[in-house]
């Protein structure tokens, strides 16, 4: 049976030769929102790995909606620039296609890079600014609260999504993500855990929902309409009294009714006091619900390592593609060992030619099995 893994799927207009998906990843590394070197590098890494999608990191709408100092931003000209530069390197080196998670911090903003004090926010020295939210509840013990927003407030932050969203169709992006994840922003308005709101944005989950999808709507509505826009949406806070599945699943239809081409599954993010059961492909059973439900195409990721597991998840219908972190970041050619390991062909940069084949890593596969039984 041909592998699954290494089929063609089509999303709107964009077609992507393999379901094997770079998860965009936070580097912490730009300069007032704009990319760098290091994003040429990473990024352009991952263009050429074989795999079939590549997600730029969390790029955020405006300056105060970033996690640190250091987050990628799409809200100026030098920003768009900036990246650009990065996306047009990308295409011409690698087979990819390249997305990008549009996302706004919200309360978790104005944080420490993740090496100097991971989880804190900026001490007073660290050149802090104000956060944003639904409701002045702060993300948790020695956290500031964040500012609630008014009407205009409001506007003003879903004007940012639709920019930042139009900015990005000017670079070239092929496919967008809005973040609605771990807590940021939009997951802010869903979670009562973070919503207190007493007006029509808060309360029941008609109200919680209604921000959310006015931002999409507006996104959706700018954004080339033969180009995908998809969500990753955290499917559950792991916290009592938080966001639940069954709450995601109506979420999930009513992105569907607006235009959303995927879902990216993920949990958690909101609370410091989730309770996450990680293991090994541990969100998968959320893809799941979520294509069940809803009948959307859904990104399995969180874990995922082996390419056998991959392939059975596909095979199972539990998802429609894979996305990988930490397996890609340890193994940037991973598409390539699963070619293998699948038996299986994949893009490749002619100048990896000697070192690509999948033949050439089936035949040391093979070598490694014989000695072992030997």
């Amino acid at each position: 049976m041909p592998s699954a893994l290494f089929s063609p799927i089509a999303l709107r207009g964009l077609t992507l030769p393999n379901r094997i998906v770079v998860s965009p990843m936070c580097q912490y590394s730009a300069v007032e929102g704009s990319a760098t070197d290091w994003h040429l590098m990473h990024l352009g890494k991952f263009a050429v790995s074989g795999a079939g999608l590549v997600i730029i990191e969390a790029t955020h709408t405006e300056a105060r909606g970033r996690i640190t100092h250091g987050c990628l931003g799409l809200y100026s000209d030098d920003n768009e620039r900036a990246l650009k530069r990065v996306v047009d390197f990308c295409h011409q080196a690698g087979a990819a296609k390249i997305g990008m998670q549009i996302s706004h911090a919200g309360r978790k903003g104005s944080a420490r890079l993740p090496w100097v004090g991971r989880g804190e926010s900026l001490p007073p020295g660290e050149q802090p600014w104000e956060t944003i939210a639904p409701s002045a509840v702060p993300h948790g013990p020695g956290w500031p609260a964040p500012r609630a927003l008014d009407d205009d407030g409001l506007a003003v932050a879903k004007e940012s999504h639709v920019d930042s969203t139009r900015r990005a169709a000017r670079i070239g992006i092929d496919l967008i993500e809005c973040h609605i994840a771990h807590g940021y922003f939009l997951h802010e308005f869903l979670s009562p855990l973070s919503n207190k709101r007493t007006d029509k944005y808060g309360g029941s989950l008609e109200n919680r929902m209604r921000y959310p999808l006015e931002v999409f709507a507006a996104m959706r509505a700018v954004w080339p309409s033969d180009r995908p826009m998809g969500v990753r949406h955290s499917v559950t806070d792991w916290a009592e009294g938080g966001w639940t599945p069954h709450e995601a699943e109506v979420f999930a239809g009513e992105l569907k009714k607006l235009g959303c081409d995927y879902m990216t599954a993920t949990t958690g993010g909101l609370s410091v006091h989730q309770k996450i059961p990680i293991g090994e492909g541990h969100q998968v059973e959320f893809a799941r619900l979520l294509r069940g439900k809803t009948g959307m195409p859904t990104i399995a990721v969180g874990m995922i390592f082996d390419p056998h597991h991959a392939e059975r998840i596909l095979q199972d219908g539990d998802a429609d593609f894979i996305a990988l972190a930490r397996g890609v970041l340890s193994d940037p050619h991973w598409p390539w060992r699963a070619a293998a390991t699948l038996d299986a062909e994949v893009e490749y940069p002619v100048q990896y030619v000697r070192g690509y084949k999948s033949n050439w890593l089936r035949s040391m596969r093979a070598v490694g099995a014989r000695e072992v039984t030997s």
